[in-house]
Order: structure tokens, then C-alpha cells, then sequence
């Protein structure tokens, strides 16, 4: 069965402050096999009327049943057995935006690119398993273009990366699109390791749980991001959650007055959806708090009360705590007092 596919908004590693040295793990002994590179975009643009058929049969072998996926879900033009589906896949390799968007994919993104981003991934993989010995890892990163549908996604054992999402902030084709200026910012390379993290930690932790209280989404995205931080401890603060250097210096000088907001008139245990939604989804600022209050707030916020519970409960492991659904629990044993 396939996981969730996860659209996330729109990599440079930077040393991150002293506070999160402790994520930072030997995984010298840890042995994996290196994630296999795969990249679909170079194979699917490859095919024509005269080829289409061997092409075909050369995508279900290589690829597997993610190809089914990519066809149905990513590109949307319905599955292989559809009567459409050739004259529909020839279409999108014909169509002359997503052609150029390959092109500006191949010289954007070279096997040396990718081959580095594995090699870094593969060591995301390396600390995943330290920390989470007996989960299932992913063993294939699989790029792609899907016609600016997905950024990331963790489905069939596969990280897949739309690579046409990551096009830096002047690619013509998202003046096109009318992107928001929010989100072009992170629409390049140094966002792929965060997001790809991101991805996998939420289809691995599912936000399934029946609780919709602002005080439970807060802690589970502040697991969320704690654990991408276990994954790139040498990543900067700013490119795990997105936000830009005055958004992170607003949240720093800004830490008590926000948990002063959070924990008045019991707004943590509120469960209007609309609420939560102001706090957690993207956007260029938090409306109901300030202009100059960056997006998703309760995230970063409950991502400094997951930091204060981990430094506070050392025996916790990384597993028991992205296991534990007790949100309130947590609250209290983080002793989170900014």
C-alpha cells in the first residue's frame, strides 16, 4: 500500500548553535547500503510514437510499482492500463513548457548535483536508522518533474523529489504560475534535504490521531521538527522550518511574549479548526498576531517546547518521544518557561 504523498511549500549546511550538538550522533558504524539513484525524468523524456511500448516495459522493471504511482498521482494523465494513457504521456513530453522545464532541470541539476544531495540523504538515512533501529528505511531516491505538482514524497520505500520545484526564485516558469513570493524563496537547492526530511518524518509519524486541539498539533509538529533536526543537526534552524533571517530574529527576541500568547486564555487546548489553521499553515506572516510574526508560529513553537522535554527527560529516546501522543504530558514535563 502506498504511503501519503506529501505536497510541502517551498542546502546549505551551516553550523547550528551549541543547543542541538547533542543531535549531532557518530554514525560512523552504522552501515547501510547508499540510497540508489534513480532519475525519471531523464528516462520519461526519453520516449517517443516509435519507442513508446519497449520504454513502457523498461519503466515497470526499473521503476516498479512507483511508476504506476507517478503516472496516476504525479503527472495525473490516469494509469498505464487507461486506453489515454499513451497519447496522454506522449502529451506530456511533447508539451513545449514541460520540455523546457527538463531542459532547465538537466543544466540546473547535474548526476554531480544529485549525486552529492545523495550522498547527504544517505547519511539522513544513516542517523534515522541510529535512532530508529527497527524501522523500515527508504532505499531509493527517485527524482523527477511532475508538471509543479509535488515538492517531496515518501511512498513504495522511494524519497522522490520534484525537481522542478526547486528551481530558484527567477525561473521564469513561476512568474508564469503566479507563485507567492513566500513560497519562491524556498524554491531552491537548499531547501531539498529539509524538505525531503520533513516529508518522510510526517508520512513515518502520521498526524493521525483523533485529538484536534491546537495544543496537540503544536507538539506533534514540534516532534516533527525535532526529529528532522536529529536527522540534519548541522542544518540551520532557519532552512529546517523555512523562515528568513528577520523571521528568525523576531521569533529569538520574541520567545516569552509568543508562549504568553499560546498559553492565555487556555488558546492551547482551543479546537476551532480555523484557529489551528492560523497557526500552523503556510502563508507570508501570522495575521492574528503580528505582520512581523512568521507563518506555521506553533510549529517553531512547539518545536522549542519538544527541545526543553528532551533536555529535560535525557533517558527519553527519540523513538519513545515521536511515539508518545500524550500532548499534555509532554507540556509538563518539558518545564518549557522562555
Amino acid at each position: 500500500m502506498y504511503k501519503r504523498i506529501l505536497l510541502l511549500p517551498f542546502f546549505i549546511l551551516l553550523l547550528n548553535s551549541c543547543k542541538n550538538n547533542a543531535l549531532d550522533v557518530d554514525i560512523s558504524d552504522v552501515n547501510i547500503k547508499p540510497l540508489t539513484l534513480l532519475r525519471l525524468e531523464n528516462d520519461v523524456f526519453t520516449v517517443n510514437p516509435a519507442n513508446f511500448d519497449e520504454k513502457n516495459k523498461e519503466f515497470a522493471q526499473k521503476y516498479g510499482s512507483f511508476y504506476e504511482h507517478y503516472v496516476t498521482s504525479f503527472i495525473n494523465i490516469g494509469g498505464t492500463k487507461d486506453s489515454l494513457y499513451k497519447p496522454a504521456l506522449l502529451g506530456f513530453c511533447n508539451d513545449r513548457d514541460m520540455r523546457e522545464t527538463y531542459d532547465y532541470v538537466k543544466k540546473l541539476y547535474p548526476n554531480t548535483t544529485i549525486e552529492e544531495i545523495n550522498n547527504e540523504l544517505t547519511n539522513c538515512v544513516k542517523r534515522f536508522k541510529y535512532h530508529f533501529p527497527k524501522r523500515k528505511l527508504p532505499t531509493r531516491l527517485i527524482t523527477c518533474t511532475n508538471g509543479y505538482n509535488y515538492a517531496v514524497a515518501y511512498t513504495d520505500s522511494a524519497l522522490v523529489l520534484g525537481l522542478d520545484m526547486y528551481l530558484n526564485d527567477t525561473a521564469k516558469f513561476y512568474q508564469m504560475l503566479n507563485t507567492p513570493k513566500y513560497q519562491l524563496r524556498m524554491m531552491n537547492e537548499n531547501y531539498i534535504l529539509p524538505n525531503l526530511a520533513k516529508g518522510w518524518m510526517l508520512t513515518e509519524f502520521d498526524n493521525e490521531q483523533p485529538v484536534n486541539t491546537l495544543l496537540y498539533h503544536t507538539i506533534f509538529y514540534g516532534k516533527i521538527f525535532y526529529a528532522m533536526n536529529a536527522l540534519l543537526p548541522n542544518t540551520n534552524d532557519s532552512l529546517l522550518i523555512g523562515y528568513t533571517t528577520p523571521q528568525m530574529k523576531y521569533v529569538n527576541e520574541n520567545e516569552k511574549n509568543l508562549w504568553g500568547y499560546f498559553a492565555e486564555k487556555n488558546r492551547l487546548y482551543e479546537n476551532n479548526l480555523k484557529t489551528i489553521q492560523e497557526l500552523t499553515t503556510d502563508g507570508p506572516f501570522t495575521g492574528s498576531i503580528s505582520k512581523d510574526c512568521p507563518p506555521r508560529i506553533a510549529m517553531w513553537v512547539g518545536w522549542q517546547i519538544i527541545r526543553s522535554y528532551m533536555k529535560n527527560n535525557k533517558d527519553v529516546t527519540l523513538e519513545q518521544l515521536m511515539t508518545d501522543t500524550d500532548s499534555q504530558k509532554i507540556l509538563s514535563k518539558s518545564k518549557y518557561r522562555p
